[in-house]
């Protein structure tokens, strides 16, 4: 991280008001939206986007964007290399919709996981060039807490949260420990945790009616107390990023509430990857204060679905291809 980039305005202004009848949250898509190809038309459609592409192989030293665009997909599924192509495809979509939409302002951003970062570079409180190294980092970190420490994860269908948490408590034993990951939506919750209590919540889930139990195709425990070592370490890389105060709320994944220090920034990351994120939470306070409408920006559109599990009155828009912003102009 060169810590020398000028952080300068935010993409967003607090004296410009949106020209947009709705009250709009821009929402970042984490691990497990990747695709081949992912941002390659827009790049070759927009000079900003591909310029973002270029500006990410520049800052990490190889050729991302031969990655996300050509794979093979075991290397684009290497947490190494998926957490900095989501963020890039993500910022250069944002770019694209900043230049095309110049009124279009959210009144707050939010992102699931990894996504947590992409939202941080919106909001102003890091630039692309840090939060990209801070995500390549997040990444390595995860990949060796899940070589020192493995484990596994499960997404859980048609239970409640009370009852996954019940049923991961009882499935715990000394060490062998497994939690809610990701509490997605109404219905989808992803458990994680040791490989042992992991198999006891996922054989607890199925006798209390759960719907499907799938086995996740990965060998870290992602949110849960087995990503220690990620995350001692992953706190010395936030300490040494300069991250500054957002110009707009961002809702972290930990609390579901706004960030508006460094210092509520800071402990969010330092927290996040041991925690569960609280996703049907953040939705539901963006509920709260006003916003009706979201837009999922980045790759595939995993969170616009979502979204309609939690409330189907809002609007939801994806956008990360050329097309995809003719949905935009609607507002």
């Amino acid at each position: 991280m060169t810590g020398q980039e000028p952080h300068g305005p935010s993409v967003f202004s607090h004296q410009r008001m949106p020209t947009s009848k709705y009250k709009i949250a821009y929402l970042f898509p984490g691990q497990g939206s990747q695709s081949i190809g992912m941002g390659q038309q827009l790049a070759a459609d927009s000079p900003l986007a591909e310029n973002t592409f270029q500006e990410a192989d520049h800052s990490l030293g190889f050729a991302l964007s031969k990655v996300a665009w050509q794979g093979p997909q075991e290397t684009l599924d290497d947490t190494i290399n998926t957490q900095p192509a989501l963020l890039v495809h993500s910022i250069a979509t944002l770019r694209v919709l900043q230049d095309q939409f110049p009124n279009l302002q959210p009144a707050a951003v939010a992102g699931h996981s990894m996504g947590e970062i992409s939202a941080l570079i919106a909001c102003g409180s890091l630039t692309f060039s840090e939060g990209l190294q801070l995500v390549r980092r997040r990444g390595e970190l995860m990949k060796e807490a899940g070589e020192k420490s493995p484990g596994g994860m499960a997404a859980i269908l048609g239970l409640d949260i009370l009852s996954l948490d019940e049923i991961c408590s009882s499935a715990s034993q000394g060490a062998e420990i497994v939690q809610i990951a990701n509490d997605n939506c109404p219905g989808q919750v992803v458990i994680s945790g040791s490989t042992p209590a992991l198999e006891r919540a996922m054989i607890s889930a199925k006798d209390a009616g759960a719907r499907r139990v799938i086995r996740l195709a990965v060998s870290i425990a992602a949110h849960s107390p087995l990503m220690v070592y990620a995350q001692d370490q992953f706190t010395i890389a936030i300490s040494l990023s300069n991250i500054i105060e957002p110009t707009i709320p961002i809702i972290g994944n930990v609390n579901a509430r706004p960030l508006l220090s460094v210092a509520e920034i800071q402990t969010d990351l330092q927290s996040q990857l041991n925690c569960r994120v609280r996703w049907t939470e953040t939705i539901q306070y963006l509920l709260s204060i006003g916003v009706t409408t979201f837009i999922e920006i980045g790759n595939n559109s995993v969170l616009t679905g979502l979204l309609k599990r939690i409330d189907r009155t809002v609007h939801g828009y994806s956008v990360g291809t050329s097309e995809d912003f003719n949905k935009i102009s609607a507002l």
